[in-house]
């Protein structure tokens, strides 16, 4: 059965990036980390509420399209933020948040600025309140290693610079901990499709946010697509 939503799901995002009409005019992958796991349940969610989930990473790569009438085919744009409370929680407003974005160094002035409003729009208040912008090589790859007979499961690495790098893999049975996992939280990102995954790495060194982090084998990713 979800081999089959899945390919569905592939149709139809086929379907729609090769329509036309402003909502479909630019798409490619998606990748976000936090430091919460994202696919739990109740009782680690519970835990790290008000604990963890305060940090996020989130990464675009574009396959083709445009933003604002200016083209973006094949750059990336990563953004990191610090909020006040842990992301998607609802005991606490974890806005304003402070975000640093980092943008395809490739990319010239006004695909720069393409880039960040692009991921503001994207991310919504997440990335609102940006107090750094970074230029840096960014490789964001989704790697299928044909285990799963090119279904899209989770497996992904992204290296901007010597500033963040994840790389994830698909959720397995070893990580079912507690029996009832589900994806606790969603998207910190519009998407057209996402999955949650394991990060093996987690790791933002940059500037702007007043902390760094390094993670390692938490339930804390999301792997997909988007397209608008």
């Amino acid at each position: 059965m979800r081999r089959v939503w899945f390919i569905a799901a592939v149709v139809a995002f086929v379907l729609t990036v090769s329509s036309t009409g402003q909502a479909q005019q630019i798409y490619g992958d998606y990748l976000e980390t936090r430091n919460a796991d994202v696919y739990t349940g109740p009782c680690f969610a519970n835990a790290e509420s008000g604990m963890g989930g305060d940090q996020a990473m989130l990464a675009w790569r574009v396959q083709k399209g445009e933003w604002k009438g200016v083209r973006l085919d094949g750059l990336s744009v990563v953004g990191v933020a610090r909020a006040r409370a842990t992301l998607g929680g609802i005991w606490a407003n974890p806005y304003p948040a402070k975000a640093v974005i980092i943008v395809d160094e490739r990319a010239n002035a006004e695909q720069r600025t393409a880039l960040v409003n692009f991921a503001q729009e994207m991310a919504g208040e997440l990335l609102k309140n940006v107090v750094q912008v970074e230029a840096a090589p960014i490789r964001l790859d989704v790697l299928d290693n044909g285990e799963h007979h090119g279904e899209h499961h989770g497996k992904a690495l992204l290296r901007a610079g010597n500033l963040a790098r994840i790389e994830t893999r698909a959720i397995g049975d070893q990580d079912h901990l507690c029996g009832n996992e589900d994806v606790y939280y969603q998207p910190l990102a519009e998407t057209f499709h996402a999955m949650p995954a394991v990060a093996l790495v987690d790791n933002y060194s940059g500037p702007g946010l007043g902390a760094s982090w390094t993670s390692h084998g938490k339930r804390s990713a999301f792997v997909g697509t988007f397209s608008r």
